[in-house]
C-alpha cells in the first residue's frame, strides 16, 4: 500500500511550482545573459516612445483573435512596463481581444466555432449554465484556469449571454490572474536592477508577490468549486 502522506497534495504542489518559478527567475539572471536580452528589448520598446504600449496592445489583441500561443504576453508586459503599467496594457489588450473574438464567434464564424467545440463536455455544461446564470458563469470561468482563454472567447459567442454582460464579467474575472502573471514578469525587471535595489525592497516585493499568488489561488479555488456546483463541472 502506498503512503499517501508522501504524496504532495495538489495545493502544495501548486505552491511549490510558484515558489520554484520565483527562484528560477532570479537564478536565470545569474547564469544567463538575460539582462542583456532584457535591456535590448526594453530599449526597442522605449525607442518607440508612446507607440511602445500601443504596439504591445495591438500584438496582444492579434494573438488573442488569431488563437496564437500568447501565454508569454502577460508576463512580458510586466517585464517591459512594470507591474502597474504592465497590468493596464494587458487589461486593455486582453479585453479588447476577447470582445472581438466573442463578436466573431457570434456573427462571422459561428459554424466553425460550433464544430471546434462540438463534443466538449465542459463547454456544453457552460452553455447550459449560462442560460441560468448568465454573466456570473462567465466570470467564474474566467477565474478558473480549467478553460482555454482564447477558445472560450469564441465559444461564448454561441451562448445567449449579452455582449455587455460578457465584457463586464470577463474584465472582472480575468483581473486577478492578470495581476499575478504580470507580477511574475516584473520580477525580471527587478532582477535586472538587483545591484541597484536594496535588499529590503527585494524582500518586500517578493512577500507582496507571495501574497498576490495566495489571494489569486484562493479566488481560483473558490471559483472552481462554485463553477462545479452551478455548471456540474468537476473541479480538478
Amino acid at each position: 500500500m502506498s503512503d499517501s502522506s508522501s504524496t504532495p497534495s495538489p495545493g502544495r504542489s501548486r505552491w511549490l511550482l510558484w515558489i520554484g518559478i520565483l527562484i528560477g527567475v532570479f537564478a536565470a539572471f545569474q547564469f544567463l545573459p538575460v539582462q542583456e536580452w532584457l535591456q535590448a528589448l526594453q530599449g526597442w520598446i522605449q525607442s518607440l516612445g508612446y507607440w511602445g504600449p500601443v504596439v504591445f496592445v495591438i500584438l496582444y489583441i492579434l494573438t488573442t483573435v488569431f488563437l496564437l500561443p500568447g501565454a508569454a504576453m502577460t508576463p512580458l508586459a510586466g517585464l517591459l512596463f512594470g507591474l502597474g503599467w504592465g497590468t493596464l496594457w494587458v487589461v486593455i489588450g486582453s479585453n479588447i481581444g476577447a470582445s472581438i473574438a466573442f463578436l466573431v464567434g457570434r456573427y462571422l464564424a459561428r459554424d466553425a466555432v460550433a464544430r471546434k467545440i462540438e463534443g466538449n463536455e465542459k463547454f456544453a455544461a457552460v452553455d447550459r449554465a449560462v442560460g441560468e446564470g448568465g454573466w456570473k458563469i462567465v466570470m467564474l470561468t474566467r477565474l478558473s484556469p480549467a478553460f482555454p482563454f482564447v477558445l472560450l472567447n469564441y465559444a461564448y459567442g454561441l451562448t445567449r449571454v449579452k455582449w455587455i454582460h460578457y465584457a463586464f464579467a470577463s474584465l472582472i474575472g480575468m483581473f486577478p490572474g492578470t495581476v499575478m502573471y504580470v507580477y511574475f514578469g516584473s520580477l525580471g525587471d527587478l532582477a535586472a536592477q538587483a545591484n541597484g535595489v536594496s535588499t529590503a525592497k527585494i524582500v518586500l516585493y517578493i512577500v507582496a508577490g507571495i501574497a498576490t499568488i495566495a489571494v489569486t489561488l484562493l479566488i481560483t479555488r473558490n471559483a472552481k468549486r462554485a463553477l462545479a456546483e452551478k455548471a456540474h463541472i468537476e473541479s480538478e
